[in-house]
């Protein structure tokens, strides 16, 4: 198995292309702010679970890369409410993503408490 096979690392990323796409139509003045990251966060759920997964020999660091990866997911979620708080995307997009952001959590924490089933020896 590859860390791009992972069903956590496939619906993280997607939705970073999607906020990537959305995050298009953001006002420039907001370029270095919530613009830059939002793409940050939510590229940082992706590469997180590809580091924990290559960490798999070691239980603690593979559980600490997870837990990074839900940080962001949890920072990534904060940005979608300011991004529908000031207009920039729809209720309806807000709620879509973040429905997929909290699936994504879901499964990072079922990773956490169930490492063996990714190939960590505990």
């Amino acid at each position: 198995m590859d860390f791009k096979s992972l069903k956590s690392y496939h619906i993280a990323f997607e939705l970073a292309m999607r906020i990537f796409e959305i995050s298009k139509r953001f006002p420039k003045e907001e370029t270095y702010s919530l613009t830059d990251q939002i793409r940050r966060s939510s590229r940082s759920v992706c590469s997180n679970i590809a580091e924990a997964y290559r960490k798999r020999s070691y239980p603690n660091h593979f559980r600490s890369k997870l837990s990074d990866s839900d940080s962001e997911n949890a920072e990534t979620q904060s940005w979608l409410h300011f991004a529908n708080e000031c207009g920039y995307i729809t209720k309806l997009e807000f709620e879509d993503f973040n429905a997929k952001s909290e699936e994504v959590g879901k499964l990072l924490n079922f990773m956490i408490n169930n490492p063996g089933k990714f190939g960590v020896k505990v």
